[in-house]
């Protein structure tokens, strides 16, 4: 999930754009076309490279072409689809502004020492036959404490991803169980932002909603928990068994030293007391430059005749820090700020698709074709399940899976006499946690890039995230624990 304060719009505010002149099929047409052309690619083109480096990016804009040529067919002006395009792009220019600290971070952190200390002691502390399910409680508890899947994704997910690389385990089962256990935490916490959100659309308060949900979100992560248990007693890593070669590898290279954690740890203090993101993560570039001079000298000469011009190339370019040992070689690399463009320019295609998709009215008018089937009380809850997962794929934002279906499917849970905690539920269950297992939304967008690892290879193994739906489906179809409104 996205940080606090990403946004200076008032998303709960949004006005929903209601076009009487476009039919449904009219509004499924850019939707088609989209999910047609990207299907082509991932199926048909080798490399998924059709249109270069940048194909789902080209994709994305091509969609928002035809959304734009059929919302002039339909009376639309450019300029109101260019202001809900810019609406768009404003609300995310902070997370972009995230990534970009996240690519430093990543530089810094690595010519600092603090991700190969993490990669030393974790290697020491984790082995593979408990890695996934630990990976999923840590990342829960560091979640639950912040109220952000993004931080801590950007602090100990990408140190687990680096220790589980090492041990040889498939760096998409290890994605999958950060962001299992990253959005677990999320999702439960009350700093969370949108664990706020959904129950301010439903009409209910966030402890009623964080205990309603526990009964859904608890069986699931433990369904998580005990198949990743499986997956780990089962796993053949294809790492070195015997990891002292990988310990001695890494003290030759880096002064490794337990002083090197007060930088992640001073991130995470930050963001306990409520700092701005970007003035936390800056802090941490800060606290790694201070600390790559003062324990890591040896490796920023050999990475450049100036320690400016070393630290300069780690924020903004690629490094790469040569060891003995070739699989430590390709962990021990960062892509700096620059590594991160792929991710952003992703993201402001999928805005301008989105805005456009909005401004046309189309986004309210699938939402209201899945409201007009719900004749019953299974069907109401799998409308919205549907209406949020197709507004993360159509609208690439996950604040407007939640507020959209929030706003509209409001007044039908009431019709049915369903207590509000109902939809709230539902809007995190299916909106929330699903956000980051499509590629171009921006939490699958930031997921992918921080971590490293494509959604396509960690989607099956995020199991907690596509689980969540179907355990809200399940309880619903079985009608457990579904609470009615009390007449007073």
């Amino acid at each position: 999930m996205q940080d606090d304060d990403l946004s200076e719009i008032k998303i709960e505010d949004q006005k929903i754009i209601d076009n009487k002149e476009l039919n449904i099929f009219e509004a499924l047409v850019p939707v088609v076309i989209l999910m047609g052309m990207l299907a082509y690619n991932i199926f048909f083109i080798e490399d998924q490279e059709w249109f270069g480096a940048y194909t789902n990016q080209y994709i994305l804009l091509i969609g928002g072409f035809v959304a734009f040529i059929g919302g002039l067919l339909n009376k639309v002006t450019p300029k109101v689809m260019a202001k809900e395009v810019w609406e768009n792009l404003k609300s995310v220019f902070v997370p972009i502004m995230i990534l970009f600290l996240v690519g430093a971070l990543a530089g810094t952190w690595l010519i600092s020492g603090v991700i190969p200390a993490m990669v030393y002691y974790g290697l020491q502390v984790l082995s593979p036959e408990i890695f996934l399910p630990a990976s999923v409680i840590i990342a829960a508890v560091i979640s639950i404490a912040t109220g952000s899947s993004w931080t801590t994704s950007a602090t100990v997910g990408i140190a687990l991803v680096g220790i589980g690389t090492a041990l040889g385990i498939n760096p998409g089962m290890i994605a999958g169980a950060v962001i299992s256990g990253a959005y677990f935490g999320d999702k439960m916490s009350p700093l969370s932002d949108t664990t706020n959100l959904a129950p301010a659309m439903a009409g209910t308060d966030i402890f009623t909603h964080i205990k309603y949900m526990a009964i859904t979100t608890v069986p699931t992560i433990i369904v998580t928990l005990i198949v990743f248990g499986i997956i780990s007693v089962n796993i053949e890593p294809t790492g070195d068994a015997d990891i002292s070669n990988l310990l001695a590898s890494i003290d030759n290279t880096f002064n490794i030293s337990p002083w090197l954690f007060l930088v992640p740890a001073g991130v995470i203090v930050l963001i306990l007391f409520k700092t701005k993101p970007l003035v936390a993560l800056a802090s941490g570039v800060i606290l790694a430059i201070i600390f790559s001079v003062i324990f890591q000298p040896e490796v920023l000469k050999g990475l450049s005749d100036s320690n400016f011009s070393a630290i300069s190339n780690s924020i903004l370019t690629d490094t790469a820090i040569a060891t003995d040992n070739d699989k430590l070689n390709d962990l021990f690399s960062s892509g700096g700020m620059n590594g991160m463009l792929w991710t952003i320019y992703l993201i402001i295609c999928a805005m301008v698709f989105g805005g456009i998709m909005d401004g046309i009215g189309a986004l309210a008018r699938i939402t209201k074709a899945l409201l007009s089937v719900a004749t019953t009380v299974f069907g109401l809850f799998a409308s919205t399940v549907i209406s949020c997962l197709g507004l993360n794929t159509i609208a690439s934002d996950q604040y407007l899976a939640i507020v959209i279906p929030g706003k509209m499917f409001k007044k039908a849970f009431e019709d049915k006499g369903l207590a509000p905690e109902n939809l709230s539920r539902t809007l995190e269950d299916s909106g929330t946690v699903t956000s980051v297992l499509i590629p171009w939304n921006t939490c699958g967008a930031y997921q992918s890039g921080v971590l490293g690892v494509s959604v396509a290879d960690y989607f099956i193994y995020a199991i907690f995230n596509w689980l969540s739906p179907f355990t809200t489906l399940l309880f619903a179809a079985l009608r457990i624990k579904i609470k009615l409104l009390v007449k007073k």
